[in-house]
């Protein structure tokens, strides 16, 4: 059997990017201000979300457009004195900043939230943490612990926490994340990881929730899908809006499902990269030295 944590980074590249690539929801019109539109700041566009208790932003992992939306949607939430809490998949849940100050370095940031530059490199997510930090904001990891993992390979009570047609769906999206490499056996284990994270990126956020302010969700797009991730372990009362950062043409997919996301936000396509070749690549056995 392989380890819990198998496939690591590819998965994180794969699993619910490649997801989220062939399924996205139009943009919402929203009133006159223009907020939704491709060219409409940041700022504006998280105020005409609000009042929302929770914002979860789904990112492509390797879009460097992404991170600085992420630095931004949090500067514009604490312009407004709204950011409850930064919420990062990055780190593991019981990770926090509370402890710092606002004039806490880098490394004690990193230090305190367990990170692992080699996962996720700190250049990239740095700059929207330290933004959290510096005005004084939480940083709090939400991110199912590694070590939890195993158990919930084994944990069938997280086979019921989706209906079935999304707990199908779900398992699809392990198939394609893994690029269909990964043996049937093993379908179940690693959608119950799935579900597992999801709902523990959930508790996080219900963890951080405070009256009239914003707990911001930073994940990979396909946790953050209204059907299959994380608002579907939040409560009823947690009022919740889900914007997908997509890297593609302004084109609509013929592949979009309506209802996945409440806003896509357009960045700039990426070169064509085959994921699932590095992916390849990196679950061959090496050579013995």
């Amino acid at each position: 059997m392989p380890p819990p944590n198998w496939p690591t980074r590819a998965s994180r590249f794969l699993l619910f990017p490649l997801l989220a690539v062939t399924a996205f929801t139009g943009c919402t019109a929203l009133s006159s201000s223009g907020a939704n539109a491709p060219d409409a700041p940041i700022a504006r566009r998280v105020a005409a979300l609000q009042p929302i208790d929770a914002l979860l932003l789904g990112e492509q992992h390797d879009a460097p457009e992404h991170h600085v939306i992420e630095r931004e949607t949090v500067e514009a939430l604490v312009a407004r004195g709204h950011l409850a809490a930064l919420a990062l998949e990055m780190a593991e849940e019981g990770r926090s900043t509370a402890q710092l100050t606002p004039t806490a370095t880098e490394a004690q940031v990193q230090a305190a939230l367990d990170w692992s530059d080699k996962a996720w490199p700190w250049a990239s997510y740095g700059p929207a943490v330290m933004a959290a930090v510096r005005a004084g904001v939480p940083v709090v990891g939400a991110n199912l612990p590694r070590i939890r993992m195993k158990d919930a390979m084994a944990d069938v009570s997280l086979d019921v926490q989706l209906n079935g047609e999304a707990y199908t769906a779900q398992q699809d999206a392990v198939r394609d994340g893994h690029c269909r490499m990964l043996p049937e056996s093993q379908i179940v284990p690693m959608t119950r990881i799935q579900v597992g994270r999801d709902r523990a990126m959930a508790q996080a956020i219900v963890k951080a929730k405070r009256p009239g302010q914003t707990v911001l969700l930073i994940a990979g797009a396909g946790h953050v899908v209204r059907t299959l991730g994380v608002p579907q372990h939040l409560p009823d009362d947690v009022k919740v809006a889900t914007v997908r950062l997509m890297a593609a043409p302004a084109a609509p997919s013929p592949e979009a499902v309506a209802g996945d996301y409440d806003r896509t936000w357009r960045t700039p396509p990426l070169p064509e990269k085959d994921y699932c070749a590095e992916f390849k690549r990196q679950a061959r056995p090496q050579p013995k030295a």
